[in-house]
């Protein structure tokens, strides 16, 4: 069988049943009703010919093989590292975790927001701070939005000193993200002293990126003393053996945990940290879980301070961050579980002997190492760096010439002797037996970490077996049932395509390596850059954005990069329609531009009107439109080519997001009805999983006048970093010019074993299942908007308002409630408050499409009952939803509907019931009494036996 059979839920029948439900006799007479004809593609997508899923891995297989996989002692970031397979098999390939949703409905994801507390904790403890995010995109980014928070909190300061001794990489997003939002970037020796005033404040690197380790202390108080703020970017493993940044002052610390047991992915995806002291918590950006309490007051976890994140707060929230890097955040929390506080100092210092001892070896040979204290990486002098660098390519392994005549050999967990030999063999040394500590004295560590009883009870690999399955049993997640998130396209993720992200071929491969040795890498990039520029209509594709929201910026920033090349250096104007994503608001700030909203008129589409007086009063200054089609309201708008000359004919730029491209891929380009340029959700339309948050990639499509300002290389040279940049030069927006190439796999298999017929089906049954349920559920949840025919796109808007008003049963209520029946719940009151905005994705077959229709039905009769006087809302089961085994089973049973009802509506739950294992969390209180760590085991009633 064909994978798009296999991908597609429905079957012919199945396909007949729902078309005759509707009245349309075939696909394409329903597309032809649902979509304007002014933007259907002229004909099929130039795709090669579908392959088979043994067909699809084969070539993969031998793309793979192309790649030379060289042993990886480069550094600059990114560690060689063993994840143990106890982590690889339980989480990173287990549908359980990697098909998850980002956590907003705390109740059934208490499995993943342990996880990723746990990570919160391992990076409070480590960098000796009060509150650290659920982690952010890579380390480059995370030293751009720790830029940004400095910069919210001296609002007085303009100017930014970066470490020279900061990574190439991490210099140059930093700076050009802080040259953005118009902050002078200078960067240079902070071991010199700091000079000059009117400071934002500084960011420190610790170690150095030639492995050298400064004490920091003199540059924190230099900087404190001007009234700025210090962010210390510090390697993960390394804080198990130096002193943390909280104890040496620091107010912020970033870094990567790629080194805890993430492989190296060829630059991404990886989760990157942030911790900030408690005065800063409102300003820290990205995902927070905190502890809060059930209704039985149980202790329960949750996503804490969400006023600060974007989908709320737009333009003024403290970043743009939506995807950010769950899944391999969680498997570096267990990789810290799994080896403990004590095992993870060992590998530490095993790491640290390695290159304590190389240096030995090749100071005895004559040559001499450039600095007397450093953690794992070792730079050596040499008459000719790259002839080293050379030799110990072909002897199988990669080191990096930091200059003409200095080589860097940083260390990993995995280095053996055999490996130390080969590498000193190249500087014509020999191993020592041992050598001395080459860790400042000064700088040793000397506070605990890790003391919770999770980082030290669980270091058996069943113990680890069984917390992994533990924890994710408590989750609902695309492997138990239909996920219906409006706007997210939680569908079918091929295994075909994730089983290939770990084969070492891929997944091995350090991003700096040279070209020569990634033939494998460049031929399924360029693949997969084609297809996509086939499919979006646009003259190019990058590949660099590692999240959806990083691909907006990136957008943007081409925009405005364009306009100033141009010398229209005073468009800085961004319209934006009132029901956009939250994320496009907050990118639009990020890149410096200007709000201004455009209403939506009563059919839910942009009001022309309203678009043309803010022309007329904005005109000379308008950047771009954002524009999410369909519409985030779930309707093709007939308007979409008004609305895009109109904005060119004022000189702007057509933004089109390509959240919704589950709606147009195969039928429609946005490059052909106006766009300028697009970014698109490979973790939405093109099967890579959401994991819990992440990761995610937004590739970025641009028309031919907007290439020249793609995002650029961010491994360039300090002093490159350092200069100017044009304004006619691409902005990096990632760490590693592929972002997050490690998962580029999937969405090349997703394509591949589609072809264009497949992934045009694939878009014609997502409209046919949302037209389905809006049809089935119109007359008990009224379709808030439809386009021409009556019909919606890929999702729709089910308006609970008015029986909110009749009954006192809210929109979150009946989210609640559905868990009782085994499903999570649609988007939550966005766009609009007061809806749920389901999309059914093309995946889901009609049996669980029905499944879905009866329980909300079934919910539908619950709020008929308290409508009609029978019961009343304080009483309802749905006012006390969901219900936890526990509070079924227990003797008191305080309510006046009874436990059946509760646990058991719907008949088809008695063999299949899921059981959340917590009840409704209070999401104040989680506010009120802010807890971001994990709790003491006696919170929840365990019996430690002390």
């Amino acid at each position: 069988m064909d994978y798009i059979s296999r991908h597609i839920g429905p079957d012919q029948s199945e396909q007949r049943q729902m078309l005759d439900a509707l009245g349309y006799e075939s696909l394409d007479a329903l597309i032809s009703a649902a979509v304007p004809k002014g933007i259907l593609a002229d004909g099929p997508l130039q795709l090669p010919q579908a392959l088979t899923e043994y067909e699809a891995q084969d070539r993969l297989r031998e793309i793979a093989s192309q790649n030379t996989v060289l042993k990886a002692f480069y550094g600059q970031g990114y560690n060689s590292t063993l994840t143990p397979p106890v982590i690889r098999r339980g989480v990173i390939e287990d549908a359980g975790w990697y098909t998850a949703y980002t956590p907003y409905q705390p109740e059934i994801s208490q499995g993943r927001l342990e996880a990723l507390l746990n990570f919160q904790t391992m990076v409070q403890d480590l960098t000796g701070l009060d509150i650290a995010n659920a982690s952010l995109l890579d380390e480059a980014s995370a030293a751009a939005e720790a830029v940004g928070l400095m910069s919210r909190a001296v609002r007085k300061g303009r100017r930014v000193l970066l470490d020279a001794r900061l990574h190439p990489q991490v210099i140059t997003v930093a700076s050009e993200r802080a040259r953005a939002i118009d902050l002078e970037v200078e960067v240079a020796d902070l071991s010199q002293g700091v000079v000059g005033e009117d400071l934002v404040g500084a960011v420190l690197a610790y170690p150095g990126t030639e492995g050298d380790i400064a004490d920091p202390r003199p540059v924190i108080e230099a900087i404190h003393e001007r009234g700025g703020l210090v962010t210390v970017d510090a390697d993960i493993l390394a804080l198990t053996v130096l002193e943390s940044p909280g104890e040496l002052g620091a107010d912020i610390a970033i870094g990567s945990s790629q080194r805890f047991g993430v492989p190296l992915f060829y630059g991404g995806p990886h989760a990157a940290f942030m911790a900030v002291p408690e005065k800063l918590k409102r300003q820290l950006p990205g995902r927070l879980v905190g502890v809060s309490k059930d209704a039985e007051g149980f202790p329960a976890y949750r996503l804490a301070l969400q006023t600060r994140e974007q989908h709320i707060r737009r333009e003024r929230a403290t970043s743009n961050i939506c995807t950010a890097q769950a899944l391999l955040a969680v498997a570096a929390s267990m990789y810290a579980v799994y080896h403990g506080p004590k095992g993870l100092t060992e590998i530490a210092r095993t790491v640290h002997d390695f290159a304590a001892r190389f240096a030995a070896g090749v100071e005895a040979a004559g040559a001499r190492v450039k600095h007397a204290h450093f953690f794992d990486t070792v730079a050596v002098e040499v008459g000719d760096a790259q002839g080293v660098v050379d030799k110990l390519a072909q002897a199988g392994y990669l080191v990096r010439a930091i200059n003409a005549t200095t080589v860097g050999v940083s260390f990993g967990e995995d280095t053996s002797e055999a490996d130390l030999a080969a590498l000193l063999d190249a500087f014509g040394a020999t191993a020592p037996e041992d050598a001395e500590a080459r860790l400042p004295e000064a700088l040793e560590r000397r506070t605990e970490f890790l003391t919770h009883e999770t980082f030290n009870a669980i270091h058996s690999e069943t113990q680890m077996m069984r917390y992994i399955r533990t924890l994710g049993d408590k989750d609902l997640a695309l492997d138990r049932t239909m996920i219906p998130l409006g706007s997210c396209t939680m569908k079918l993720n091929p295994t075909a395509g994730l089983e290939t992200i770990t084969w070492p071929e891929f997944a091995n491969v350090h991003p700096f390596t040279p070209a020569e040795y990634t033939k494998g890498w460049a031929t399924l990039i360029d693949d997969l850059r084609t297809w996509l520029i086939s499919i979006t209509g646009y003259a190019e594709v990058s590949l660099q954005p590692n999240s959806g929201a990083t691909g907006e910026l990136a957008g943007l920033l081409a925009i405005r990069r364009y306009h100033v090349a141009n010398g229209d250096t005073e468009r800085d104007i961004c319209l934006i329609p009132a029901s956009a994503h939250g994320t496009n608001a907050a990118s639009a700030s990020l890149a410096n531009l200007r709000v201004v909203v455009i209403k939506t008129a009563d059919d839910g589409s942009i009001d022309l009107n309203d678009l043309d007086a803010q022309l007329e009063k904005h005109g000379e200054h308008v950047a771009a439109i954002m524009l999410t089609y369909p519409s985030t309201h779930g309707v093709y708008e007939d308007t979409v080519r008004t609305v895009a000359d109109k904005v060119h004919a004022a000189g702007g730029q057509v933004y089109i997001d390509g959240a919704n491209m589950n709606a147009l891929t195969g039928i429609a380009r946005p490059g052909d009805f106006g766009g300028d340029v697009s970014h698109l959700n490979l973790h939405k339309t093109f099967t890579i999983p959401h994991g819990g948050g992440g990761p995610g990639v937004g590739p970025i499509g641009v028309g031919e006048h907007l290439i020249p300002f793609l995002p650029g290389d961010a491994n360039v040279s300090l002093e490159q970093a350092s200069a100017p940049v044009p304004g006619d030069a691409g902005v990096p927006v990632a760490a590693s010019l592929y972002g997050s190439a490690g998962v580029l796999q999937i969405s090349w298999a997703y394509i591949a074993m589609s072809g264009a017929d497949g992934l045009k089906a694939a878009t014609q049954h997502a409209v046919l299942g949302a037209n389905y349920l809006a049809h089935q559920l119109n007359e008990y949840f009224p379709v808030l908007y439809t386009g021409d025919n009556g019909m919606v796109g890929h999702e729709c808007i089910l308006d609970l308002r008015e029986l909110t008003d009749k009954s006192g049963v809210t929109a979150a209520d009946v989210a609640k409630r559905l868990v009782d029946y085994g499903f999570h719940a649609p988007t939550l009151s966005f766009p609009v408050a007061g809806t749920l905005m389901v999309e059914p994705t093309e995946s889901e077959d009609l049996a669980e499409l029905d499944r879905f229709v009866e329980a909300m039905r079934s919910i539908h009769g619950e709020i008929q009952e308290i409508i009609d006087g029978r019961v009343a809302y304080e009483s309802s089961v749905l006012h006390h939803a969901p219900f936890t085994a526990h509070s079924v089973v227990r003797s008191d049973w305080p309510y006046e509907f009874s436990r059946e009802q509760a646990a058991y509506p719907v008949d088809r739950l008695v063999h299949a019931k899921y059981f959340p294992p917590v009840r409704r969390i209070d999401e104040a209180y989680g506010d009120r009494n802010l807890v971001c760590a994990c709790p003491p085991p006696e919170a929840f009633g365990i019996n430690t036996g002390e």
